[in-house]
């Protein structure tokens, strides 16, 4: 994947995505903490950390992101690997998808052990997709939809750092769409309403 649009390819960018246990900060927390760093349109590195919450897990939650309480026990607590995941986005712009969830439960979290939130601007893939996209090219903006829509090469599956890998994918297929070009692989719905590959 390379990004390649104006002055968003000379910006350091952290594609970030968080896995919880609930959804709503005040009332749940963090269970993992995904993110990609794209440095001049390139992927530059990776940050993956479990998060061990203070509670258990509900069975619903793990369910959906198969994280057990298990999995999580030996996993670092949220401080310390909020201190780590703000080290590897240091001076980066932050970029998720349905923003300000991701970004409600960082920010909560740090407020919460007294851990200073920088300064960022933060582009929501989300709002981008509703800006370029109608109706009529997908049904929802979810980011399954997306990410089928621009032929990822990461699906999302309710985990933090493939999740982060496909919400990158996107970001790419929506910069490109904003600078008129049409992404390869890119799926258009047929007359049935299927999406299909068409060719670059």
């Amino acid at each position: 994947m390379k990004i390649v649009i104006g002055t968003l390819a000379d910006l350091s960018l952290v594609v970030v995505d968080v896995e919880t246990t609930g959804w709503v900060p005040e009332q749940a927390e963090l269970t993992e903490i995904g993110a990609v760093r794209l440095t001049g349109g390139q992927l530059t590195g990776e940050f993956s950390s479990l998060v061990r919450p203070a509670g258990p897990i509900p069975p619903d939650i793990t369910a959906l992101t198969g994280i057990t309480d298990a999995m999580v026990s030996r996993a670092p607590l949220a401080g310390p690997a909020l201190r780590a995941f703000l080290a590897f986005a240091s001076d980066c712009m932050l970029v998720a998808h349905n923003a300000p969830f991701d970004l409600g439960f960082l920010t909560a979290a740090c407020a919460a052990r007294g851990i200073s939130w920088p300064p960022v601007a933060v582009l929501d893939t989300a709002v981008l997709a509703r800006l370029l996209l109608s109706e009529h090219d997908v049904p929802d903006s979810r980011l399954a939809t997306l990410a089928e829509y621009f032929a990822a090469r990461t699906l999302p599956c309710h985990r933090a750092l493939p999740d982060a890998k496909a919400t990158a994918d996107v970001l790419a297929g929506l910069l490109a769409l904003a600078a008129g070009v049409r992404p390869a692989g890119l799926r258009l719905p047929d007359r049935g309403g299927r999406l299909v590959s068409i060719a670059s």
